[in-house]
């Protein structure tokens, strides 16, 4: 047995994915939506789509699309606001739900999240089980339905949860996880976005199979820290653990203008609300952040991004704000105007109780 195979497979992962979820809160909040293509976020002009209903999915709507190819797609899609912090309260109440059966909970979104239930609170054996019950009480105290996925890893779990979307459930077992991983495209790994998968083509490399046919020198060579990750979910394995205390590498909020922004204190009015979404993330979690990133999207769709990093971290919103303060002013005055206006917050890491406030380093 190679140090890479796995130790043990008698894991059971569950990974738990709302359907459609903003869309259908959308749907679930207001009857007139209901059987009709929804897509959250944009308008019919500008902006980018944050979630579309299934209805919407049919004509090929998804999520990350721009609002005026979305509409050129569907006539008739209808365009809702976002409302997070009702997306946010009912994420809550289904991880309250998850926290009856383990506390290895590993939320990867508001919508989504991997539960280890080996050794689960309900002392059931068998995890199908475990699903269908979390999946009934989301239904019955939200009235939204999710899917998942079962098997002995994250990688496999993640990947069965797409099985039987919507409102389905589907299990991989150790016996059938390397033949299904075999016959999977690349492109359609977790893991492996457009550019590696164009990059996998490129040495041919299209489905699990081939990617099994290479070594592991080959892969660390062309892919580097990834390989050995690759190596081991074209064989079927995963030892990556259920993390409850998981930090995201960032977070970020950004929001596209009726109308282009030419001067600086326009900018400013619309750059606050997204300053204060990301602080209250990290604020309500406990994170702390290195580094907060100005992006900018010009009339053009140029794009451009500006950073500031600190030497612990920003322990306040009015530091952040000052940050994004001399980030903006570098980029006026402009003859382009501004669509877009984004603000992230990256390097982040858990609060101790021991940070001090810094001068930034880099800006």
């Amino acid at each position: 047995m190679t140090e890479l195979e796995p130790k043990n497979r008698s894991r059971k992962i569950i990974h738990v994915d709302m359907d459609a979820f903003y869309a259908s809160v959308e749907q679930r909040d207001n009857p007139g939506l209901r059987g009709k293509p929804v897509a959250v976020g944009g308008s019919e002009a500008r902006g980018v789509v944050a979630a579309a209903s299934y209805e919407a999915r049919k004509f090929g709507v998804h999520s990350a699309m721009p609002s005026i190819r979305a509409k050129r797609k569907c006539a008739d899609l209808i365009f809702v606001m976002p409302r997070f912090e009702v997306y946010k309260s009912i994420s809550l109440q289904i991880r309250a739900i998850f926290a009856e059966y383990t506390p290895l909970i590993e939320p990867l979104s508001l919508d989504e999240a991997y539960l280890d239930v080996t050794d689960n609170l309900k002392g059931m054996n068998i995890a199908t089980d475990i699903a269908l019950e979390i999946r009934a009480k989301i239904k019955e105290a939200t009235g939204l339905n999710a899917s998942a996925g079962i098997s002995y890893n994250k990688f496999l779990a993640k990947m069965a949860s797409d099985l039987n979307k919507p409102n389905g459930q589907a299990v991989i077992t150790p016996r059938n996880g390397p033949t299904f991983v075999e016959a999977l495209p690349v492109k359609k790994f977790h893991g492996v976005g457009p550019a590696t998968a164009d990059k996998m083509r490129r040495l041919g490399i299209e489905t699990g199979a081939d990617l099994k046919a290479r070594s592991l020198d080959f892969l660390i060579d062309n892919f580097g820290k990834s390989g050995p990750y690759f190596y081991g979910i074209a064989r079927g394995f995963d030892e990556r653990q259920v993390k409850p205390d998981r930090v995201r590498k960032s977070v970020g909020a950004e929001d596209t203008f009726r109308e282009d922004i030419f001067a600086c204190d326009p900018a400013r009015e619309g750059i606050q609300p997204l300053i204060e979404k990301v602080w209250d993330y990290c604020d309500a979690n406990r994170i702390k952040a290195k580094t907060v990133t100005l992006k900018v999207k010009y009339s053009d769709f140029k794009q451009i991004t500006r950073n500031c990093t600190v030497a612990t971290s920003f322990s306040s919103i009015s530091e952040i704000e000052d940050a994004i303060e001399r980030l903006l002013a570098a980029i006026f005055p402009t003859t382009k105007g501004i669509r877009l206006l984004g603000v992230t917050l990256s390097s982040l890491d858990k609060l101790d109780g021991k940070e001090q406030a810094q001068l930034p380093l880099f800006c």
